[in-house]
């Protein structure tokens, strides 16, 4: 190695090199950062946790330094003794792991099952046999499968109730809770404001609190209790003194103990727990004790969150002479148990009547807190399960006639399958409600502020549907649901029913839709669903240029509604030319409503988003209200009920065309390939629905052109029409060829062999299998972006990331399509050309030709799993051989300079050692 300059340090300790500590250059940086010792090398390396500079990202290198002892080969007994400790550390391992999953997977799910079933039998026989019942080895898979989702359902129920306790904390209880408390001495003229440290939160202010659910009633000063002096209630350390004996006469004792709990030992604890060794997968065996509590869990909450509002909920059933209404309708558990978690929140909020009456204080926060739970937890459950499945259902009633059908078939249909019914139609309720979230969403855009004032805005950071629940008294809630309910109900009969019964008035031939699935059919319908729905329309929604074309629609037709009713003002304000809208007070959160408007309490329906099943929907309950002035015309009532009517009519409309334009133009199309044969009508709206995009684009695209002049426009359609023959060439590629041939290879290899017999000829349909290969192309692909950086993924990355425009037609023939498809192609024809050209050359039998045709490609792919899997033993030999070596030869390691030109320092491995 050269010597170091005087000038030359090092970047860390900013020390010159000598004999004992000599300078390298292990990485491209030059200047003064060029040089570093080796041991402070190492030293930051083991802080850092890495092994490249994170300047240049060159990977440093180090030469191991062996023993002058050290022989050419290794002895075969320290071959042998290395390889039986590693055996030895494999087996100890294997055993561990193997506990690990008996426990976690068999253990838990098996006792958590079988203690349910034990509970729900209703027999004391059953409890005395229980521990018989544990040991048990009859439907173990069924009862394992069972268990984990007991166990997932006890599992977020516990992570549920720790959020919910921690929305309580940080927002506050409701007003009701805290209402006995006596306020503090300092507080007199601030009579009218809630507790700001009723649960815990101590240190958040008296405006952080969220404002009760009752407006005038926080004007209302409550009465102190006459037994407790102010100064004693304010008082914590006479709090702590009294203890127990002060329950009946301090109502803030309860707060107090909550505002005792420190958090700091809860931080400790999770900092020293990790996932690891919660899960036993450190190698230490504290999870067994962890498995116990988690067995402990399942039982106290099957016992208290699931057994006892069971059986409350079927003797009041049994009891009301409702249990063949119950029964038929083939979710009896789960109605039972909603009965009884509805009488278990009445018996609650009783009993907080009560314990507030005798001024058991701590009783009566502690039934408070549980009504809380039931009371969030009923409310989850209707907004998320009811809601949803309401509007399902009453979209696939509205919509019967459009695929000529009757309510006699859903019913039958309920019968034969009652869950997967019952959750299609709530998934079709949530993908209705989610979207018409998104489209109040896109109104807020286009209005002014305040038009929608009514409405809760979901993207208000204030706006937090979880205190909402824990806030709101009950009737609110009732009413908002019914509201929403109503208007939701009505919006699907004007863009769904009527459209349809005018469909079938003007267009009788039109309906119904052809969405009946052929077994038979040469092509599955199956396998084309899946790619449409996986491929087709995926590749349509993500266009942004939908959301930006229905955002113009809706701010042109509030345009126009607006200057024909003289309601322009209003609904987009002063200053509509002005692109950033700027308002007199239009943050302005102080700032109330307009005279015009009706400032009372009554909810108006509207969305929420996510899992609050968007129908939350509420006034501003004083509120922050974006708001801008507006200018007020005559018979201003009339002319807004002209503006919902001119709505409806809109909305009626743009329903029709929907249903109609592109399964009309659908249709057409696929006539000129299939001609009067039906085809499913989910394949004919994915065509005329991708016509009509590729229709508006283009016109959208030469409005944007034509005033550039036409020799822009000529040579825009020239790069345009070069763009999509590039386009369509790598389409039939990478879209076309290679899917096809990876469909017809993974039918001889593993669907012929597995469902074809030998005497029988396996039929090919090239359609099907394209439309399978472009789904295991798209699983490959996916799966190739998620793993190690290798070729393929470099070449996919780089293709995404040119996009469409910056298409480049050479790179991925020469780089992606070329070797994919010479890949695929050896693989299909290598096979086929022993089989059917060498073998029969060879003379043998008929039938040895036929099961050499039928066999070879998944014999072929049994011989190359088996020479992978010898690699990677090889591989791992090599390993085992270094690392034995290592362990009794190696001395020591240098750092190896970086050379520029020969590159050496790269073939050099990284050490074991410093990745530590």
């Amino acid at each position: 190695m050269d010597t170091a300059e005087e000038a030359d340090i090092c970047r860390v300790c900013r020390s010159e090199g000598t004999p004992d500590k000599p300078l390298y250059h292990p990485c491209v940086c030059t200047g003064s950062i060029k040089f570093i010792h080796q041991e402070c090398l190492v030293q930051w390396l083991k802080h850092s946790r890495k092994e490249y500079c994170e300047l240049c990202k060159h990977r440093f290198a180090f030469t191991p330094i062996y023993s002058p002892d050290m022989p050419s080969r290794l002895p075969i007994q320290d071959i042998c003794a290395g390889l039986l400790t590693s055996v030895g550390t494999a087996i100890r391992y294997w055993f561990h792991y193997t506990l690990v999953a008996f426990a976690w997977l068999g253990v838990v799910p098996l006792t958590a099952c079988r203690i349910y079933k034990c509970l729900f039998t209703g027999s004391v026989s059953s409890l005395l046999t229980l521990p018989l019942d544990m040991l048990s080895t009859e439907n173990l898979l069924a009862d394992c499968l069972q268990g984990c989702f007991v166990v997932t359902c006890t599992l977020c129920a516990f992570i549920s109730l720790v959020w919910l306790r921690e929305q309580i904390v940080h927002g506050g209880a409701p007003q009701w809770l805290e209402q006995h408390q006596a306020p503090p001495p300092n507080a007199a003229g601030q009579a009218n404001e809630a507790p700001a440290a009723g649960q815990g939160a101590a240190d958040e202010p008296p405006a952080a609190q969220p404002a009760p659910a009752d407006p005038p009633a926080q004007n209302e000063a409550e009465p102190e209790p006459p037994d407790v002096p102010p100064d004693q209630a304010e008082d914590p350390e006479l709090e702590e003194e009294e203890g127990a004996a002060a329950e009946d006469a301090d109502p803030n004792n309860g707060a107090q103990d909550d505002m005792n709990w420190n958090a700091l030992e809860w931080d400790r604890a999770a900092e020293e727990l990790t996932w690891e060794r919660m899960l036993g997968l450190d190698g230490s065996l504290v999870f067994l004790e962890h498995v116990f509590w988690v067995v402990s869990l399942n039982t106290l909450f099957i016992l208290v969150f699931a057994f006892c509002p069971y059986h409350i909920g079927h003797f009041s059933v049994v009891g009301l002479g409702f249990e063949e209404y119950v029964q038929a309708s083939h979710f009896e558990g789960l109605i039972t148990t909603i009965v009884g978690y509805i009488l278990l929140a009445m018996t609650l909020i009783l009993c907080h009547g009560l314990a507030a009456l005798v001024r058991f204080q701590r009783s009566r926060r502690l039934l408070g807190v549980c009504y809380i739970v039931v009371k969030v937890s009923l409310l989850v459950v209707v907004e998320i399960g009811v809601f949803p499945l309401i509007c399902g259902w009453w979209l696939d009633i509205c919509s019967l006639e459009m695929f000529d059908a009757s309510l006699k078939d859903r019913e039958l249909s309920f019968k034969s399958a009652p869950g997967t019914t019952m959750f299609l139609h709530w998934l079709v309720g949530m993908v209705y409600v989610f979207y018409f979230a998104s489209f109040i969403l896109l109104l807020r855009e286009v209005l002014r502020p305040g038009v929608l004032w009514f409405l809760r805005n979901l993207n208000d950071p204030d706006f937090n549907p979880v205190q909402e629940m824990i806030h709101l008294p009950i009737y609110r809630h009732l009413r908002r649901f019914i509201l929403s309910v109503v208007v939701f109900g009505s919006i699907v009969l004007l863009m769904l029913w009527m459209p349809i019964r005018l469909i079938k008035l003007l267009l009788p031939t039109f309906l119904p839709y052809n969405v009946m699935l052929y077994s038979d059919a040469p092509v599955s319908e199956l396998s084309l669903e899946l790619l449409l729905l996986q491929v087709v329309l995926p590749a349509l929604l993500e266009q942004g240029h939908t959301r930006q074309w229905l955002k113009g629609l809706v701010r042109a037709w509030t345009v126009s509604a607006g200057y024909l009713l003289d309601l322009h003002s209003y609904l987009l304000g002063e200053q509509e030319d002005n692109e950033g809208n700027q308002p007199v007070n239009n943050n302005n959160n102080n700032n109330p409503p307009p005279a015009h408007h009706n400032n009372n309490n009554n909810p108006a329906p509207a969305v929420g988003e996510g899992l609050h099943a968007a129908h939350q929907a509420i006034l501003q309950q004083g509120g922050p209200v974006g708001f801008q002035p507006y200018h007020r015309p005559l018979r201003f009532p009339f002319r807004i009920v002209l503006l919902i009517a001119f709505m409806c009519i809109t909305l009626l409309v743009a329903s029709l065309v929907c249903l109609t334009l592109p399964v009309f133009t659908g249709r057409w199309l696929m006539s000129f390939w299939t001609g009067n044969s039906k085809i499913h009508e989910l394949y004919t709206a994915a065509c005329g629905l991708y016509v009509c995009w590729l229709s508006i684009r283009g016109v959208t695209v030469l409005l944007a052109w034509m005033p550039q002049g036409r020799t822009v426009i000529a040579r825009k359609v020239q790069e345009w029409t070069l763009m999509i023959l590039k386009t369509l060439v790598v389409a039939l590629l990478v879209a076309g060829v290679i899917p096809l041939l990876l469909g017809l290879l993974f039918e001889l290899v593993i669907v012929a062999p597995l469902r074809v017999p030998l005497d029988q000829t396996p039929l090919f349909y090239p359609w099907q299998d394209w439309a399978l290969g472009v789904l295991h192309a798209k699983i490959i692909a996916a799966i190739t972006l998620m793993g190690p950086q290798w070729w393929l993924k470099t070449v996919i990355e780089q293709v995404y990331a040119n996009g469409i425009r910056n298409i480049d037609l050479q790179f991925i023939i020469r780089k992606l399509a070329a070797p994919v498809i010479s890949v695929l192609l050896l693989s299909l024809c290598v096979p086929y050309v022993i089989a059917a050209g060498v073998v029969p050359a060879v003379g043998v039998t008929p039938e040895m030709e036929i099961l050499m045709q039928r066999r070879i490609y998944p014999f072929l792919l049994m011989i190359v799993s088996l020479i992978g899997i010898l690699s990677f033993q090889i591989r791992q030999f090599k390993r085992l051989y270094e690392h034995i070596k290592n362990d009794k030869y190696l001395v020591g390691q240098r750092l190896v300079n970086y050379e520029r030109k020969s590159g050496r320092a790269a073939s050099v491995p990284p050490p074991i050692p410093v990745a530590e």
